[in-house]
């Protein structure tokens, strides 16, 4: 019969594994002195994991398990086996039938594993394999983030040992000790399990009956499964993230703000902390901001729109200004722009409310209203400090968009961003609020509209057929035989036929034509038609070119851009 070692490399070599002489010499290490080596096998990087466990099941002769789980059997398989000891060992509970447990595992070769379920668990227990990948997933999926933790922390609240606790005051503070260190552990399960997932935000909202928490993924808000008893520890778990921002734990009636730097997995991420009071208890909102690069080639701008920002850029003074709702991407363009012109010989300050990102060699001020650091003031100082360049975070009202405008017409190039559906209606907000017409149109070189839609996966996305109406909303002849795109679902997308987001871009210029009109106070409309008459391509053309590129899908496109 042939030994174990020569199985594996032989099960390595079919897999394409081309470091077999490595692998051998950490298999036999591993047996000659007892230490797991499949793990490390798999976290070097010798082998493809799936192809690889797979030909060890085949082996052994376990059964592969790698399915979905259905609603009711997350609840079914949570309650035979603990959390900790699931997470501990990493186990799975894939089944319950007949009275038998069936349970995952990625490492049949650890005695340990079988010999403490044994202990543990009243049933027989059926072994099945699968992939460490999946059974970390799957763990989320029927416990929940940080579900291990949460059980440690239940246990130190347990009636008796409460009373035990209170016979020495060591003890006691000991307790109190250890719960703080597992509300922090839960906390931190939660933040690194919003990294994984790629979340921008994370929300943690009291409610009634339990204790909510929902990332946001490629801008849609999806609820994560949480361990049942999470209620019971809500306001350590809000004091303890209120903590780590340097927040007043005591102020549990008024909204309050905050920030955090953390380092998790090698990532340094900075936190913007929220709390807002409810009925049912403080809500929290975390932003997490990561270090990122910044470069124009990261806002997928297509060739024509690019030659336009690129121009724009070049130029040596005037308002660049960007359009759109609350999360529409506006601060990252700002910071590409920034640093696409941040060179040794140009002097550039912002002024931002937060400070998103740092950026070398850029000054950076964060308006500060608890002192009186407005938009408006800090933009008077910038002025006294020799900018060449100057990005104001947000044009609210018409002192900040005066001081901008005098900035642009004494030679300073200024950046900064409007609330406005569209391109066009940032010349007519402008002059809402207040700015003369003759002002707006000599200062402002241009306005850029933008929206997020999310990415199709491009492991999963299907051909889609295109009916009738959907050449009509592209403007496509019926003739015409272009493949566009639908969202399937994948585990690397998480089902949802998605990974990730693109933005949608309309930049009107304010060419001498547009100038004359809003000299003379034109309508919005007769304004569009002059752009559109210069070759003005609209936000929601700009989508269906994506959509024709393979990128996203015509519903993501019709969800964001303004119909007219």
């Amino acid at each position: 019969m042939m030994e174990l070692e020569d199985q594996i490399l032989l099960i390595a070599s079919a897999g394409g594994c081309r470091q077999l002489e490595r692998l051998g010499e950490v298999v036999r290490r591993a047996r000659a002195t007892g230490e797991a080596w499949l793990k490390e096998v798999l976290e070097a990087g010798l082998v493809e994991e799936e192809p690889f466990l797979r030909g060890i099941a085949d082996a052994m002769e376990m059964p592969w398990w790698d399915e979905d789980f259905g609603p009711d059997e997350v609840e079914l398989l949570r309650k035979p086996f603990p959390a900790e000891l699931a997470s501990r060992f990493e186990l799975l509970p894939v089944g319950l039938e007949g009275g038998e447990l069936a349970l995952a595992t990625w490492d049949p070769f650890d005695v340990t594993r079988p010999s403490v379920v044994s202990r543990l668990v009243d049933r027989p227990v059926a072994w099945r394999m699968s992939t460490r990948t999946r059974i970390q997933e799957g763990l989320r999926e029927i416990y929940g983030v940080g579900a291990d933790t949460l059980d440690e922390i239940i246990r130190k609240r347990d009636p008796r040992v409460e009373e035990a606790v209170l016979i020495e005051e060591t003890t006691s503070l000991d307790k109190v000790s250890e719960e703080e260190a597992s509300v922090l552990k839960f906390v931190n399960h939660i933040l690194r399990g919003a990294l994984e997932q790629r979340a921008t935000d994370i929300h943690l909202e009291p409610m009634e009956d339990r204790f909510r928490i929902r990332f946001r993924v490629d801008g849609a808000l999806t609820e994560i499964s949480a361990p049942a008893n999470i209620k019971t520890i809500q306001a350590s778990v809000v004091s303890r993230l209120k903590i780590m921002a340097r927040l007043d734990i005591a102020e549990k009636r008024l909204p309050q703000d905050g920030r955090m730097n953390l380092r998790l997995g090698g990532k340094k991420i900075d936190v913007r902390v929220a709390t807002i009071p409810s009925v049912e208890g403080e809500t929290v909102s975390l932003r997490l901001l990561g270090q990122e690069s910044f470069s124009l080639a990261k806002l997928g701008l297509n060739s024509s729109l690019q030659r336009v920002v690129d121009d724009l850029l070049a130029m040596p003074n005037g308002i660049i200004l960007i359009t759109g709702p609350t999360g529409s991407g506006k601060s990252t363009s700002l910071y590409c722009f920034l640093s696409a012109i941040n060179t040794v010989d140009r002097r550039i300050v912002t002024i931002e409310d937060p400070v998103e990102n740092k950026l070398a060699g850029v000054v950076q001020i964060a308006v500060k209203p608890d002192i009186d650091l407005t938009f408006a003031k800090g933009l008077r100082s910038i002025l006294r400090g020799d900018p060449d360049v100057v990005m104001v975070g947000e044009m609210r009202d018409a002192e900040t968009a005066e001081i901008a405008i005098r900035a642009a017409l004494t030679g300073h190039l200024v950046f900064s961003t409007l609330h406005t559906n569209d391109a066009i209606s940032g010349i007519t907000r402008l002059v809402d609020m207040g700015i003369e017409p003759f002002l707006v149109s000599s200062a402002v070189r241009a306005f850029l509209a933008q929206r997020l839609v999310r990415r199709l996966c491009m492991e999963c996305r299907k051909p889609r057929e295109l009916d009738a109406e959907d050449r009509r909303k592209l403007g496509w002849p019926p003739e015409a035989m272009e493949v566009i795109y639908r969202a399937e679902g994948c585990p690397r997308c998480r089902q949802t036929g998605y990974h990730g987001r693109i933005a949608l871009f309309e930049i009107v210029r304010v060419t001498p034509a547009l100038e004359e009109l809003i000299n003379h106070s034109a309508h919005r409309s007769a304004l569009l038609a002059q752009a559109v008459a210069e070759g003005f391509v609209r936000m929601r053309e700009d989508g269906w070119g994506k959509v024709r590129q393979g990128l996203t899908t015509i519903e993501e496109v019709l969800s964001v851009t303004p119909a007219s």
